[in-house]
Formats: structure tokens, C-alpha cells, sequence
């Protein structure tokens, strides 16, 4: 079993430019980190009315995430800790702001300025601080506590984690309860260990009927063993021996880029006070190699 990376050394010096560069480089990863941010995104339950939100993309590293924030219509804000994975994401000139800071300091954005929050793979990096240097929960409750403050009210933010044990899971659904987030755990294909995703799902206010935790993916499908799933390419999380794969400099192709997602995104953009080419018969169409 690959070692946690947490576990090796703070995320500011375990992503240096080495570890930043194998990490983007992976299209294994592409993948992985594109699958999760969309769940995060379905999460989010944004208004289907065609406005693009502000979302914070919190632990965004080179903008892997991002980049599917960006794809689904909206503006991000990421935020990261490791000057390394930011210099990547400027040289892959992804469309968010950037921000060089550590989320368990506290975040210092505006009150209410946010509509919605994602993080992939990033927060428990708080509850493995190095304890000599850092109190986890003191960086906890200065994190959940700050982005409380810059979220909008009803506003959601989904967090992919894959927590050590049960007691860490309790104590990061904890602080967040403390800071005044109702939700809780979603957890997709929870009996599947190769499929198994959990997400921490809060939204900014009191319990009520609309702030119910949703559902996860899978939850009625029976037990099944690893021989039964689909195998590794179902295994989604993103690990250590994942990143040291050979580089592969292809792009992973997008399911559902047909002739309707173009004319969304052309109408997207024509909102935006962009200059669109007019839709046509040719709209979408692939051409054909001519030899």
C-alpha cells in the first residue's frame, strides 16, 4: 500500500517543483481530479439559471479542479500553500485568481463574497500538521471559521477527503459544526472499496429541509468484493504511487461534448459580452481528414 503523502512532510515542501510537475503531468490524475470536481460540483447544488457563481477552490494546486469550475461556466478563486503547484498552474494559464496562502491561517476573503466552495484531496492535511509547530484544531477552527465568514448564506461547500480513521472523519465534521455549518458525510458506493468516495458536504446556516445531506451514489447496489468491481480504474484516489507514473502528455477526452454542450457554452459565453461565431448546421461537427 503507497504511504500517505500527509504523513511525509507539509504540503509546502512534499509538492516542491518536482513533485508539482509529476503531479500535473499524470493523466491518470487529469482524470481522477476532473471525476471528483464534478461530484464536488453536483454537490454544490448551484442554481441551474445560467448566472456563473464565484467559487473557492480551496487547496487548488495547478488548477486541475479548476479547470472543471471554469468548464461548468463559472469564476474561481483558488487557493494553495505550495508556491510550486501555483507556478504550474500560471504556466498552464488557468482562468481562476490565484492566492498563496495556508487555509489553516484562516482564508481573509471579504464577508458573503462567495457562492460555493470545493476542495479535492486537501483538507486533512490539517489533522496531520506537525503537532510540535502546529495545533490541528486550532487550524481547523481558524479555517471553517473564515470560510463561514466569506460564504453567502445557503451556500454550499463539498469537500472530497479521504480521512485516516473515524476519528479524524469526527473531528473535521466537528469544527465545522462548531463555525455554524449544518450537513454531514456523502458517501458514493459505500460498498465498494475500490469505488468508495466520501465527501464532507456543508452549507452556511442552521439545519433545515433544504440543507439535508444529500444522498450518495450507490448507496442501494449491493456489497461486492474487489474481484466484483469494475478494478483499478475505478479506484479514484489519488495517491503517491499514482503521481510517479510515466509522464503522459496526452489529454483525457471529455464524455459529452456533443453539438448541445458547444451551444450552451457559446450561449455561456455570449452572456459574458464575448464575440461568439453564429450557430450554424456546422455547429460541433467534426471534420473530416481529407488526404
Amino acid at each position: 500500500m503507497s504511504s500517505r503523502p500527509e504523513l511525509e512532510a507539509p504540503p509546502e515542501i512534499f509538492y516542491n517543483d518536482s513533485e508539482a510537475r509529476k503531479y500535473t503531468s499524470s493523466s491518470r490524475i487529469i482524470e481522477i481530479q476532473a471525476k471528483l470536481s464534478e461530484r464536488a460540483l453536483e454537490l454544490l447544488a448551484l442554481p441551474d439559471d445560467g448566472f456563473p457563481r464565484l467559487l473557492l477552490d480551496i487547496g487548488c494546486g495547478s488548477g486541475l479542479s479548476g479547470e472543471t469550475i471554469s468548464e461548468n461556466g463559472h469564476q474561481w478563486i483558488g487557493l494553495d500553500i505550495s508556491q510550486s503547484m501555483l507556478d504550474v498552474a500560471l504556466e498552464r494559464e488557468v482562468e481562476g485568481d490565484l492566492i498563496l496562502g495556508d487555509m489553516g491561517q484562516g482564508l481573509g476573503l471579504r464577508p458573503g463574497v462567495i457562492d460555493g466552495a470545493i476542495s479535492i484531496s486537501a483538507i486533512q492535511w490539517l489533522c496531520n500538521a506537525d503537532k510540535s509547530s502546529h495545533e490541528p484544531r486550532l487550524r481547523l477552527k481558524a479555517f471553517f471559521g473564515s470560510l463561514y465568514r466569506c460564504l453567502s448564506r445557503g451556500a454550499r461547500a463539498v469537500f472530497q477527503v479521504y480521512p485516516e480513521n473515524l476519528a479524524q472523519r469526527e473531528l473535521i465534521l466537528s469544527f465545522a459544526m462548531r463555525a455554524g455549518f449544518a450537513g454531514g458525510v456523502v458517501v458514493d458506493f459505500p460498498h465498494s472499496t475500490k469505488k468508495r468516495k466520501e465527501y464532507l458536504v456543508l452549507t452556511c446556516g442552521p439545519p433545515s429541509l433544504s440543507t439535508a445531506t444529500p444522498k450518495g451514489k450507490g448507496e442501494e447496489e449491493e456489497s461486492c468484493s474487489d474481484d466484483e468491481s469494475s478494478g483499478d480504474d475505478e479506484n479514484e484516489t489519488v495517491c503517491k504511487s499514482d503521481r510517479n507514473r510515466p509522464r503522459k502528455r496526452q489529454k483525457i477526452a471529455k464524455k459529452g461534448k456533443g453539438r448541445d454542450w458547444v451551444l450552451k457554452k457559446k450561449e455561456q459565453m455570449r452572456k459574458k459580452g464575448n464575440v461568439v461565431p453564429r450557430d450554424t448546421k456546422y455547429t460541433a461537427r467534426k471534420r473530416k481528414a481529407r488526404f
